[in-house]
């Protein structure tokens, strides 16, 4: 027994069983466990450190980018697709309606005076144009309603104008009864119908028509905003690819990688086609804008303003004086005629600057004519009037030959034929410029997919030489 056995075994001996431990002898520690994420970021260190490694994470970089750009606009140019559907298959529609259902409303108005004012038996051409207007603007309501939020801006306005039309109508037959009996309470209830219509069914549909045309707005400047992100990404993508081209041909002298051209290639061509594709588009969405909505908003203003005045015009000889306007001297009616034609004439000259075509600017030179003799005749019926000749002023104004009313007709009906002019070019330039963007989200996935690939296989050839 060796003098430390002995030390050991008396040691033991006098602790009961238990062995000590020599002074200054330590346990061994096991090794500290590291993360998943650390000892991917030492082996992507030590492979960075050889070149098989560098290409690895080269192709690997290169390729996400290429990817990243793909879906970078796929995701940007879906969501200008989408709004450019919009404008052409939602929002300008339900503009268009909206205006329809506020010239339905108001030429219903003035179809209802005309009938009051030609007797006890109304023209059957009369009644009919008053029924499908109302019919008009009710189909309406009901489309607007089926395609609307009923919590939005525009579905309050169509609460409103669903509740209030049927009572409009009512007084509307009320005047009609008491006109066939020769009673002058039924003045009083066309009156009373004018007002409801003035006062809340027409500005609630104007509320209406400013509502969807300002959602009309919002879908144009989405579809026209530029795709700032998938352009970046995509020059970024093409910066990369140029640089790795640059490498390998620096570290090889060979001029060119085929999987890397091939990358390169499918990345111009989807960065060139989002830019002159999204570029072409948005000048045909601004074309129909120009062109086209902002022409439709003019014609329709004109159209409105031509029916508000005519209402107001056949009011004065319903009325013969009976409301004044605020200033207490004026008839109310003759004043808001006179405020009604000062609007249509500013609204044809504003349509006449935005026609671009003779077959635009025709019906709308043909409307000023027309309105400019419709003004003329007023004077002449309101100066008959003035003398006490109501059945000649009658005449004047809702007679077949040299009326007013013949006037207004010739007004509508080339407001009606530029509007339908206008409707086509804006329906032709928005679906152009819809048309450029369809099939760029999948062209530029594919083409981002196969570029990617391409990248891959052209660094994969790199790392085969070392093998």
């Amino acid at each position: 027994m060796t003098a430390t056995a002995a030390i050991l075994s008396s040691v033991s001996d006098r602790g009961g069983g238990q062995v000590a431990h020599p002074p200054n002898v330590r346990e061994a520690q096991p090794p500290a466990r590291t993360t998943a994420w650390a000892e991917g970021v030492d082996r992507l260190r030590t492979g960075a450190t050889t070149e098989p490694g560098r290409l690895r994470i080269i192709g690997a970089l290169v390729a996400a980018l290429v990817i990243a750009f793909g879906a970078a606009t796929a995701w940007e140019i879906s969501d200008r697709a989408a709004a450019a559907d919009a404008v052409v298959t939602r929002s300008q529609p339900l503009s268009a309606d909206a205006a329809s259902i506020y010239r339905s409303l108001a030429d219903a108005d003035s179809a209802a005076a005309s009938g009051f004012l030609a007797g006890a038996q109304e023209p059957q051409d009369v009644r009919e144009r008053y029924e499908k207007d109302i019919a008009t603007a009710s189909g309406l309501l009901v489309k607007a309603a089926a395609n609307t939020d009923s919590s939005s801006p525009s579905g309050r306005e169509i609460v409103t104008l669903n509740e209030q039309l049927p009572r409009y109508t009512g007084l509307i037959e009320r005047a009609r009864a008491n006109n066939r009996l020769g009673l002058p309470l039924g003045g009083a209830y066309l009156r009373y119908a004018n007002e409801r219509m003035t006062k809340t069914l027409l500005p609630a549909a104007e509320r209406l028509y400013e509502a969807e045309t300002k959602r009309l707005g919002a879908d144009y400047d989405e579809a026209r905003a530029w795709p700032f992100i998938g352009l970046g990404v995509g020059l970024v993508a093409l910066g990369g690819l140029f640089w790795s081209q640059r490498r390998n041909y620096r570290r090889t002298n060979r001029v060119f990688n085929h999987g890397l051209l091939a990358a390169s290639i499918a990345s111009a061509v989807v960065l060139l086609w989002l830019g002159v594709g999204h570029a072409v588009a948005s000048a045909g969405l601004k074309d129909a804008k120009t062109h086209g909505q902002e022409s439709l908003e003019v014609l329709n203003d004109a159209r409105i303003n031509s029916l508000k005045a005519r209402a107001n015009e056949n009011l004065t000889l319903v009325a013969r004086g009976a409301v004044l306007a605020a200033d207490g001297k004026q008839d109310l009616y003759e004043s808001e005629y006179t405020q009604g034609m000062k609007v249509l004439g500013r609204a044809l000259g504003d349509a006449r600057k935005l026609a671009d075509d003779p077959e635009g600017s025709a019906p709308v030179a043909d409307a000023a004519v027309k309105a400019k003799e419709w003004r003329k005749r007023h004077g002449t019926a309101r100066g008959t009037d003035d003398k006490g000749d109501y059945e000649g002023a009658l005449k004047q104004i809702i007679g077949d030959k040299g009326s007013t009313g013949e006037c207004f007709s010739g007004v509508d009906a080339a407001l009606e034929k530029a509007l339908a002019h206008e409707q086509k070019e804006f329906t032709q330039a928005a679906e152009d410029g819809r048309g450029f963007l369809t099939g760029l989200p999948l062209g530029a996935a594919v083409l981002a997919v196969l570029g990617a690939a391409g990248a891959v296989l052209g660094i994969g050839r790199r790392l085969s030489e070392y093998r």
